[in-house]
């Protein structure tokens, strides 16, 4: 059965990098498709491949697969085979790359190359059979105490340490002094730097020759070997002459200090771009307060299971998915849903694993758990945009295909030219060596992944979900936006606005119609109800209740037969409506009617409006502002949609659109030229997502609009959309910026460095800052916040 794999690959550097991964994976038998992110250093393979082939692949290209250790307690495992059996159950994670299982001390100890549920570890032991009893995990992420020269920033510190003293006689010659180094010194300061903390550049630069490829490290190290091969043949020379020779130990060195620098900075930038999923993960709690055996007892997290009742107490995150039983509180749902404000909770309410209780205690039915629950729900869809590919990186992936091996090219002729043209041979090394050493993949491999990151990391932040890059792209082209109405522009509760007695009192007429609705399950039906308990109006007794499909419902009382539903029930029953009171501006009516005898007499009607969301009329001014046309869609009546139609001043409506009809619309809108985002919440939107160019789905509707929607928005707030439009065109804005700025510095870089205009310090110090930019611009998308516009403006 065909799946989805994320490896960690821990030794990529740039571009042509990801290419030679790709290329290796892609021959793996089993393998459907396969995708790598530089800025994650991650791959996403689909298909059937063993996970054990596809890490000898990895290794095979010059890389290496990551792993972490982790223990799980297991009970119910009596002899061996009930060890076999778990060990295969948890081989099927597509994280597991080995399981042993310890029957003696009930445990199994895994190792794995991606980060591992605990939801899904007692998920796959549940359905062999077993329980979860006890977690240990080595995440990566958690903070250990290391030795200093283990830690990141070492070989960078280290290195311009040892550096700084070779750039001295550099300073010395401003000021007119002769501060050189003896030659010895020098080399005994830039042999660890070159082959010590330079090491690194020359393992990934081996493994790119074995794979046949070329990488940024093998530019590297051809170009500082180069540098420092030549100091040492001068310094031998010199020593034959007995004469002084000019050394160059200090642009290998610098070079490599540069670059480490350079690495160090980039790697702690490209861990901010994941500073809002790290957020969301950290949301996830790891015991929960459980109703076990007649008492409450502290559990994992991850062993709670569906159904089962939940206490959290105030400053306590909620564990799972469920409905509040007992208990009122207020929640802080702010890095789930983006709403800043605390949401009160009370019975009956639902609410969302991973937000934080603030006050009182709740009690919860959990419904849904693990990676069923919205929280993991959430982190899937930001981990999945931020390993996506956009379109505009296939061009950067030509490019890196044919970089490296172009760079060379330059660098030769370089070195050819000037030393033919000058005869100073020493020149043209250096000069050969300042192109290979400007010349920089990385930044070009960053561009795009480092932009996307950023852009949809930011937006999570604030409650909107980005499937996949692609819809970015599309998001900077939408000129037209058609939302549905009920549930996305109104509350989709529609409630009693007005009701009119023609025989008999108002109190009369609502309590014969609450009587006959006590029994639907219709949101009429509801406000109904809702209407009559405000009241203190108490149902009547009733009989042989009946819905009659898509027309209304009846039930006897007593002798007579009450009819409560439309104009077209009532035209039915024989019965003339009054003509002046037919119509009723942007409300739905219902009429009531009963039969005593053999001619049904009409008692009265009840309106029901569906009110506006509070942001409707600034979600429809904002897009405006960006020059978009705002439509609507509904399956509403005429007079319904056009008094929505006009509060919101909308470009164009079309009402009593049935749902396979919108799908239609949607397709006239885009034969007309225009680029459609259709916004809606319901079952019957979901064509007419599928059909738009970016679907928008309000994740407080179904289950199968979210499915079919490029972006999913945690609250139904529709001034959301216009938030995300911006929000997709600043990302897609970043994108560009950064591959022209990666573009720039190699294309103006690489002439300057071969015609003699830089030497390989400088050279060595624009490479590392080329990197450096393209993310610390991405990252620039952390500081947007939506813009606020109140329905006055």
């Amino acid at each position: 059965m065909s799946r989805t794999i994320q490896l960690k690959i821990a030794g990529m550097t740039c571009s042509s990098c990801v290419g030679r991964v790709e290329k290796k994976l892609a021959q793996v038998s089993g393998v459907e498709n396969v995708s790598v992110n530089l800025a994650v250093e991650t791959a996403t393979v689909k298909g059937t491949a063993n996970l054990q082939d596809l890490v000898m692949a990895v290794t095979d290209a010059g890389y290496q697969v990551p792993t972490t250790n982790a223990s799980y307690g297991v009970s119910g495992m009596t002899c061996a085979s009930c060890a076999g059996r778990v060990e295969k159950a948890l081989l099927k994670l597509p994280q597991v790359l080995k399981a042993n299982v310890n029957l003696a001390t009930e445990q199994v100890s895994l190792i794995l190359i991606n980060d591992l549920l605990e939801a899904d570890v007692a998920s796959t032991l549940s359905n062999a059979g077993y329980e979860l009893l006890a977690v240990s995990n080595e995440s990566p992420n958690r903070e250990v105490t290391t030795k200093f020269y283990s830690a990141d920033w070492f070989p960078a510190v280290a290195a311009s340490l040892l550096s700084l003293p070779l750039v001295f006689p550099m300073v010395g010659m401003l000021f007119g002094k002769e501060w050189m180094l003896p030659a010895l010194v020098q080399w005994l300061l830039a042999t660890p730097v070159q082959f010590y903390f330079g090491a690194r550049f020359y393992r990934a630069a081996w493994g790119a020759l074995k794979a046949r490829t070329g990488n940024m490290d093998l530019l590297v190290a051809i170009g500082t070997s180069a540098a420092y091969g030549l100091s040492v043949y001068l310094w031998w020379l010199s020593a034959q002459n007995q004469s002084v020779a000019h050394l160059y130990f200090e642009s290998s060195s610098v070079v490599l200090s540069l670059v480490l620098v350079g690495k160090y900075l980039e790697h702690k930038a490209k861990r901010r771009t994941t500073d809002a999923l790290r957020a969301l993960e950290n949301l996830r709690p790891t015991t929960a307060i459980v109703w076990r055996l007649s008492n409450w007892q502290q559990v994992a997290a991850a062993s709670v299971q569906s159904g089962e009742r939940v206490q959290v107490k105030p400053g306590e995150r909620v564990p799972v998915d469920g409905l509040v039983t007992a208990g009122q509180s207020h929640l802080d749902e702010a890095l789930i849903s983006g709403e800043s404000l605390p949401v009160s909770k009370t019975t009956g309410d639902k609410v969302t694993g991973g937000s934080l209780n603030l006050d009182g205690v709740l009690e919860i039915n959990a419904s849904s758990v693990g990676a069923e629950s919205t929280l993991a729900k959430i982190i899937r869809l930001v981990e999945e945009a931020q390993g996506a590919k956009a379109p505009v990186q296939a061009l950067v992936d030509k490019v890196s295909a044919v970089f490296v091996p172009v760079v060379l090219f330059l660098a030769t002729i370089t070195l050819i030219a000037w030393g033919m043209t000058t005869g100073n041979w020493q020149q043209a090394i250096l000069n050969a060596v300042a192109v290979l050493v400007i010349a920089c993949p990385c930044a070009l491999g960053l561009a795009t992944p480092a932009a996307i990151m950023a852009g949809t990391g930011t937006a999570a932040r604030f409650g909107i979900l980005i499937k996949d890059a692609s819809a970015l792209e599309q998001a900077t082209a939408i000129n037209m936006v058609v939302f549905d109405k009920t549930g996305t522009l109104t509350e989709g509760k529609p409630a009693l606005s007005q009701m009119t007695a023609l025989t008999g009192s108002e109190q009369e007429l609502l309590q014969l119609a609450v009587s006959v609705q006590q029994h639907s399950e219709h949101p009429l039906a509801q406000a109904i109800l809702n209407k009559a308990s405000e009241m203190n109006i108490s149902p009547l007794e009733v009989e042989e209740f009946q819905v009659v499909a898509g027309l209304g419902v009846k039930a006897k009382l007593h002798d007579s037969m009450l009819f409560l539903g439309s104009q077209q029930m009532m035209t039915g029953l024989g019965i003339e409506l009054p003509k002046n009171i037919i119509e009723v501006r942007g409300a739905s009516v219902s009429w009531l009617a009963r039969q005593g005898g053999e001619k049904p007499e009409l008692l009265g009607l009840f309106c029901f409006t569906d009110m506006l969301k509070p942001h409707s009329q600034t979600a429809v001014k904002q897009l405006k502002l960006q020059g978009i046309k705002v439509a609507m869609l509904t399956g509403d009546s005429q007079a319904s949609a056009k008094a929505v139609a006009n509060i919101l001043q909308l470009d164009e409506y079309h009402a009593e659109v049935l749902p396979a009809d919108k799908a239609a619309f949607v397709k006239k809108y885009q034969q007309q030229g225009f680029y459609v985002a259709m916004v809606g919440d319901g079952i019957n939107d979901a064509p007419a997502l599928a059909q738009s160019n970016l679907g928008i789905a309000m994740a407080t509707g179904t289950e199968v609009a979210v499915s079919a929607s490029a972006i999913t928005l945690m609250r139904g707030e529709p001034n959301l959309v216009a938030s995300t439009l911006v929000m997709a065109k600043l990302t897609y804005r970043k994108i560009k910026q950064n591959l022209f700025w990666a573009f720039i510095f190699n294309t103006v870089g690489i002439p300057l460095a071969a015609f003699g205009y830089l030497n390989p310090v400088i050279a060595g110090a624009a490479m590392a800052c080329s990197s450096l930019f393209v993310v610390s611009n991405a990252l620039l998308l952390q500081r947007w916040h939506p813009k606020k516009l109140s329905n006055n403006e």
